[in-house]
């Protein structure tokens, strides 16, 4: 629960940041008769979303065991790239968020169509709704526990939408840069967890070459555990001294992705997952400039800029220019 409502928080914030530009941007423009675009945008984000989580969860009843396997062990990949992308997306791109967006915006009311703001407000939360979907959906399949997982995530974006209101008004300082920097470092463990998942799945259909393969080495009749194991059969076997519903077992599976057997393509995949990104990210966030961070514009009649440590805001709508732009 506590990996899905980290998960959830940060999607979620990060999302809600992204909503509090582009609203108090329009606000300022003197557009607030666009706002309801713009939430139809955000609404067929979510609808997406969820559509796509439903799709995962209930589709794959009609298919195989393998097929399901191979299904799950990709879309476990995919939402391992998608994560990692999103993590480096976020240390490279933070700082200009907010211009990015009101650029957005301002192309969008140039062209003075219908569309425009809906397509951003849609573009904009697409991506996080769509990647929490997939980790989510990975997590459950890989740890179980879906009603707490579910849980957790709903909780977590219910907080992310509180801070992002409160941070937009002005009401709360977060230091955002901090927040992002700890949460993509979990969020790098989380989903070395979910790779080492999907490497499994894709052995259990014989995809890859495991402990259920003809390649596995095999001793006294059974497949070889520890280094008389490797490469294709199993790193190590737990299951008889350590209980896989113990408190202990439930938050290595759910943070690390540790479970009481694993083969040796699983760790692996996890080590070098965590040695190769979990560097890159640590070089890149110690040597990241501490220039400003954006924030979402403040909606109160204050502007304060955010600094190093994000003590946010921007634009204030209400700035007594107002942009005159057709828009039918």
């Amino acid at each position: 629960m506590l990996a899905s409502f980290l998960i959830g928080l940060r999607e979620g914030l990060e999302a809600a940041l992204v909503v509090g530009i582009l609203v108090a941007y329009l606000t300022q423009l003197g557009r607030r008769d666009v706002l309801p675009r713009l939430w139809l945008g955000v609404a067929g984000a979510i609808a997406l979303a969820l559509a796509i989580g439903a799709f995962f969860t209930f589709g794959a009843y009609a298919l195989t065991f393998e097929a399901q396997e191979i299904i799950g062990g990709l879309l476990s990949l995919l939402a391992v790239a998608m994560v990692t992308w999103m993590i480096f997306w976020m240390q490279n791109h933070a700082r200009t968020l907010a211009s990015g967006l009101r650029s957005g915006v301002d192309r969008a009311i140039a062209t003075g169509g219908l569309w425009g703001i809906v397509v951003l407000g849609f573009v904009s939360v697409a991506r996080e709704g769509v990647e929490t979907t997939l980790l989510l959906w990975s997590m459950v399949q890989s740890f179980g526990n879906a009603p707490e997982s579910l849980a957790g995530a709903v909780l977590g974006i219910l907080c992310a939408a509180v801070l992002g209101w409160l941070v937009a008004r002005g009401m709360l300082r977060l230091n955002l840069r901090r927040f992002f920097t700890w949460t993509g470092a979990f969020l790098i463990v989380v989903a070395a967890g979910v790779l080492a998942y999907g490497i499994g799945d894709l052995q259990e259909a014989g995809v890859l070459p495991g402990p259920n393969t003809v390649l596995a080495p095999v001793v006294d009749g059974v497949v070889a555990v520890g280094w008389s194991g490797f490469p294709f059969g199993w790193a190590f076997d737990l299951t008889t001294a350590f209980d896989p519903t113990s408190p202990a077992a439930v938050i290595l599976q759910a943070t690390i992705g540790f479970t009481a057997r694993m083969s040796w393509l699983q760790v692996i995949a996890w080590m070098l997952y965590v040695g190769v990104v979990g560097a890159l990210f640590l070089v890149r966030a110690v040597t990241a400039s501490p220039s400003p961070v954006p924030a979402p514009p403040t909606a109160g009649p204050t502007t304060e800029t955010a600094d190093s440590n994000l003590h946010s805001s921007a634009l204030s709508p209400h700035s007594k220019e107002t942009h005159e732009h057709p828009l039918s």
